[in-house]
C-alpha cells in the first residue's frame, strides 16, 4: 500500500482515483473545484478544497510524507506547471505529471517532474493498434521498442509444444504466458502444448509480431 497524492480531479483524475481505490491505496485528493471534490470522496482516503498553486495550501498537506504525487490537472497547463515545481519545491519524493504534448512534457520535466504521462496519446496508439487487427487483443507498452501483447493463437499451431513452434529463434519473441476464460497459465516450458480456445501473451515488438502472427 502507498500513500499518494492525487491533484486534479477532472475525468482523468478521477479514473485514477477510481483504479487506485481498487489497488487499497491511500489517497489525498485535491481539486479546486467543490463539486470535483464530492464526486471524488466515496473513493479515496481524504479529499480538499484548494489552489494547489498556493504555496500556502499545498504546504498544509504534508507533501514530503506521500510516496507519490500525481499531478493530473489537464485543462491548464500553467497551473499543471505551477503545481509540478511547488510540489518539488516543498520536498515531493516522486513527482508524475500529465502532459498533452511534447514541448508540455519538456517544461514539466525541468520544473520537477520525475516522470511524464500521455493519457490522450497512450489511449490513441492502444486503441490504433487494438482495433487495427483482428489478432491482437490488448497489448501493454514497456519501452519505445517493447510490448506485451495478447493474441489469437494460429490454427496450425494447435497441438505443437512451445519447443516446437520456436518462435524466439525465428521471431525474437517470447511467450509470456497462455490465457484461456480469464485464467493465465505463465508456467510455460518448452513440452507445453497449445490447447485450442486460448490465447497468447507474448513479449517483443510490434513489426517482428505483425510478421510472426501475419497480422
Amino acid at each position: 500500500m502507498k500513500s499518494i497524492l492525487l491533484v486534479g480531479l477532472g475525468r482523468f483524475g478521477r479514473h485514477v482515483a477510481l483504479k487506485l481505490e481498487e489497488l487499497n491505496h491511500q489517497v489525498m485528493a485535491v481539486d479546486k473545484v467543490e463539486e470535483r471534490v464530492e464526486m471524488a470522496l466515496p473513493h479515496v482516503t481524504n479529499a480538499q478544497i484548494g489552489d494547489s498553486t498556493s504555496y500556502d495550501f499545498m504546504s498544509t498537506l504534508g507533501v514530503r510524507n506521500y510516496d507519490v504525487c500525481i499531478v493530473a490537472i489537464g485543462d491548464d497547463f500553467q497551473g499543471s506547471l505551477e503545481t509540478t515545481a511547488l510540489l518539488k519545491e516543498l520536498g515531493a519524493k516522486f513527482v508524475v505529471s500529465r502532459a498533452a504534448r511534447d514541448v508540455h512534457a519538456k517544461f514539466l520535466l525541468h520544473n520537477g517532474a520525475d516522470e511524464i504521462v500521455y493519457p490522450e496519446r497512450q489511449l490513441a496508439e492502444w486503441t490504433a493498434i487494438r482495433y487495427s487487427s483482428e489478432h491482437i487483443f490488448d497489448y501493454i507498452v514497456l519501452d519505445a521498442e517493447h510490448a506485451i501483447f495478447e493474441v489469437s493463437i494460429p490454427q496450425d499451431w494447435i497441438g505443437k509444444t512451445v519447443g516446437e513452434l520456436d518462435i524466439r529463434k525465428h521471431y525474437d519473441i517470447n511467450i509470456m504466458a497462455f490465457k484461456h476464460d480469464k485464467q493465465m497459465n505463465m508456467s510455460i516450458k518448452a513440452s507445453t502444448v497449445v490447447e485450442p480456445d486460448q490465447t497468447m501473451l507474448v513479449l517483443g515488438n510490434l513489426q517482428n509480431v505483425q510478421k510472426c502472427f501475419h497480422i
